[in-house]
């Protein structure tokens, strides 16, 4: 056996190669570049594939790529019931001052409150009548002397017609008889009128409603001193009716007339009541160009003088076009809609809106019914703006 002797001088490096980790990291490298070659390859080929749609779609646009579109209507005319809009305060339709009628005295009895329902004649307040009371007494006591005088003046008339016929009695003392006995019943007809006037001066210490209805204020107590300088003692409203004061402009007032059906709302309440225009005021004032419509409503507990209501009159029907809702807009202004001109050009149209309901909103002035107007783009355009207008049917 032979013995190798291997020198390791210290100028030399020892260099311990593993394999084993050096294919591993020559196959994770491999793959790495595979996988980068097919995300090239995958970004390459839908690039390709994008390129001739794009351009497929700026040639169909026309070179129009950035127009949008927007769908109109072209709304026509159509018939639409004409409704008439106000508001206004309620009141009584008839508001009658109740005062002292005679020459007053100290209320002694108050019979009815504000909100009581009365009937014609009924007393609602008493005044103090004992002095008065005396003297009809007095005048009644005079109607009876007066009467005794007169029963007298008869008798002796007629005891002198039975000795006239015997010689006794001239006719001058006849006539005479005859004088007396008729001044006798004159001053039985003067006593009796007197007597007449002071109990009906005692039936005016009566306050008396004026006819049947309903209370609607009371300012007098039992115990005030009144007089007919003391004003309304209460307020009556006959038979209990309403109505609403709505001021209106002279256009609309143009298709207002009475008997029409009209609809009034009180502030806070969610019913209506069916009324109908009673008065259209001939005058116009001058000074706001409005005139007042009087609307007559039947009595509720709602309906209260000095409240405030909403009043819609049924005022016919008219032709108007019709859009939706979306179509018409809304800023500091007023209303307005957009339409395409014959360019394709959005242009702004001041409008004036009149019935809106379930169907849509008529448009009183500003359209004649031809224009294409925008359904509901209208936030998102601008004057001047070019579109693609698609016309859609009118409902």
């Amino acid at each position: 056996m032979m013995n190798r002797e291997t020198t390791i001088h210290s100028s030399d490096t020892l260099v311990v190669v593993d394999r084993s980790r050096r294919r591993r990291w020559i196959i994770i490298g491999s793959i790495a570049a595979f996988v980068l070659a097919m995300i090239a390859l995958a970004m390459f080929t839908g690039k390709n594939a994008a390129k001739p749609d794009g351009a497929a779609g700026t040639s169909a646009a026309g070179g129009q790529g950035q127009i949008p579109s927007v769908t109109v209507v072209v709304p026509g005319q159509t018939q639409v019931g004409r409704t008439i809009s106000a508001s206004g305060p309620l009141a009584a339709r008839r508001d009658q001052p109740v005062g002292i009628a005679g020459q007053g005295g100290r209320v002694v009895r108050v019979l009815v409150d504000a909100g009581s329902w009365v009937r014609a004649g009924q007393a609602l307040a008493v005044v103090d009548r004992s002095v008065q009371a005396q003297q009809a007494a007095q005048l009644a006591a005079q109607v009876e002397a007066a009467r005794a005088n007169a029963a007298l003046a008869q008798s002796n008339y007629d005891r002198a017609l039975a000795l006239q016929g015997r010689g006794f009695v001239s006719k001058a003392e006849i006539d005479s008889k005859k004088a007396i006995r008729d001044a006798a019943y004159a001053q039985v007809r003067v006593a009796q009128a007197v007597l007449g006037a002071q109990r009906a001066q005692i039936g005016q210490l009566n306050v008396t409603a004026p006819t049947a209805g309903l209370i609607l204020s009371r300012a007098v107590e039992v115990g005030q001193i009144v007089s007919p300088a003391s004003g309304a003692l209460f307020h009556l409203a006959e038979g209990g009716q309403m109505e609403l004061k709505a001021q209106l402009s002279q256009q609309d007032l143009a298709f207002i007339h009475s008997g029409m059906p009209a609809s009034v709302t009180p502030v806070g309440s969610d019913r209506s009541y069916a009324g109908s225009v009673w008065q259209v005021e001939p005058v116009i004032d001058p000074q706001s160009r409005l005139g007042e419509v009087r609307i007559t409503v039947p009595y509720d507990n709602a309906i209260r003088p000095g409240g405030f209501a909403e009043v819609k009159i049924s005022a016919g029907a008219t032709t108007a076009p019709v859009l939706p809702q979306s179509a018409v807009l809304s800023d500091e202004n007023g209303n307005y809609v957009y339409l395409i001109n014959g360019k394709n050009e959005v242009e702004r149209r001041g409008v004036k809106i009149g019935q809106v309901n379930d169907s849509g909103v008529s448009i009183a002035q500003g359209l004649s019914g031809s224009e294409s107007i925008v359904l509901s783009a209208g936030p998102f355009l601008n004057p001047g703006q070019k579109v693609a207008p698609k016309r859609q049917k009118a409902q």
